[in-house]
């Protein structure tokens, strides 16, 4: 048990990661697409249509933050300092997004808190990006601390990481927007989604072309044999996904591009794992590294296991009671 404990908690924190990825990357990427809308019309349609949803979908952060604390102190103890500054950035973007979401309502004047809710929003999505680049660039341990400075996570790579990720959360935004709402918002959001499929998929290509090249435990990872024949299908799949979504987006349907957006994000989150398991904190500590006391672990994962049903339930709940669309001119009060 002791050895498979930190897999199956790997597996929790990584269930978590990507589940506010997906939940919470749509409700930010309508705060990225909100300097695009034409009015305060149109804008409060696109409030509406993810009111019932975002402060719940950031529940999944404190389940992947919370996770990593109990779980691997140690990893937890490395990254922090590590990447101190763009998470505090990352949090302090996410309050005030929130503050601009709720006091949008009894405001008079919503033109500042609109610049707060897109700046927050785009904010927070590039700084994830930073965090994530941060970490598959690699973070320097000696003797179990961490030994860089303050600002190594600042490189091209954890910038462009930033990009893809802003531009991931625009498309996530857009499909949702395709899918939730109709009139001038929705056929705008079909728009913005074919050139931000477009950006995105640059974006991967750079990313997965930048990344074995600077990582040598990667590329060894991918391209030697007989690993290539076993991974090939991740990147054809990845092809074939995003031809599929552009279809379906020229196609005029409104629910597959959404889903298929997701199925985007799930295979990229999947490349990340082949490329970086089992270390948590890369190129030098692993799960079983970093891992709590068997006993800790335990005692958490009775608690998550019983919780965690209750989490998704709720989650399905909301999503089936607010199902449909939001129509012309109905916004957020």
């Amino acid at each position: 048990m002791e050895w498979y404990l930190p897999v199956i908690w790997a597996a929790l924190i990584g269930t978590a990661v990507i589940m506010y990825v997906i939940l919470d990357g749509f409700d930010l990427g309508i705060g990225i697409l909100f300097p695009f809308a034409r009015n305060e019309t149109e804008r409060g349609q696109m409030m509406r249509s993810i009111a019932p949803f975002w402060d719940g979908n950031e529940t999944w952060l404190v389940l992947g933050g919370g996770g990593l604390w109990v779980a691997f102190p140690k990893a937890y103890a490395v990254v922090m300092p590590a990447l101190y500054l763009p998470v505090i950035v990352m949090l302090l973007s996410l309050v005030f997004r929130g503050v601009a979401f709720e006091f949008r309502t009894v405001s008079r004047s919503k033109t500042w808190l609109s610049v707060a809710f897109a700046a927050g929003s785009t904010l927070a999505a590039f700084a994830q990006g930073v965090i994530l680049g941060g970490l598959v660039q690699g973070i320097p341990v000696k003797d179990g601390a961490y030994s860089g400075g303050s600002f190594d996570w600042a490189t091209p790579f954890a910038f462009l990481c930033g990009l893809s990720l802003v531009a991931g959360y625009g498309l996530l935004g857009a499909t949702w927007l395709v899918m939730k709402t109709e009139g001038a918002v929705a056929e705008r959001a079909r728009s913005q989604a074919k050139g931000l499929l477009l950006a995105v998929l640059v974006f991967m290509a750079a990313v997965s072309l930048w990344t074995p090249i600077m990582e040598p435990r990667i590329a060894a990872r991918w391209f030697s044999l007989p690993n290539f024949y076993f991974l090939w299908p991740v990147p054809a799949v990845t092809a074939l996904t995003a031809y599929l979504t552009w279809r379906w987006i020229e196609a005029g349907r409104e629910v597959p591009p959404f889903l298929a957006t997701i199925v985007l994000f799930l295979l990229g989150f999947l490349g990340l794992a082949i490329s970086d398991f089992p270390y948590l904190v890369p190129p030098s500590l692993t799960v079983w590294d970093t891992a709590a006391a068997p006993a800790s672990q335990i005692f958490m994962l009775l608690g998550t296991l019983f919780l965690l049903p209750i989490v998704l339930g709720y989650v399905g709940f909301i999503y089936w009671l607010f199902r449909g669309k939001v129509r012309e001119g109905e916004s957020y009060h």
